[in-house]
């Protein structure tokens, strides 16, 4: 994996509280502690994208969608 060197500028209370995860040993490293951070908040941002498009679904026409296929015989269906 590639990584890059970045300055940041950060509350020292936000500082503090890092530091004392590294010396709780909860992470090695400032950067460790850093990554995890944005991954979490990265993660949490692309899950609320993908529920704000989800709002934008009409319901009935995804019921049309979803029953388009129930329309056929069921014994065309894989058994399991």
């Amino acid at each position: 994996m590639s990584v890059a060197k970045v300055t940041v500028s950060i509350e020292s209370e936000v500082l503090k509280q890092m530091d004392r995860l590294v010396k709780e040993r909860v992470f090695t490293s400032r950067s460790q502690a850093f990554q995890a951070a944005v991954g979490e908040k990265l993660e949490r941002l692309n899950k609320t994208r993908l529920a704000r498009a989800c709002e934008l679904l009409d319901p009935i026409e995804e019921k049309k969608l979803a029953e388009v296929g129930v329309n056929f015989d069921l014994s065309e269906w894989p058994e399991y």
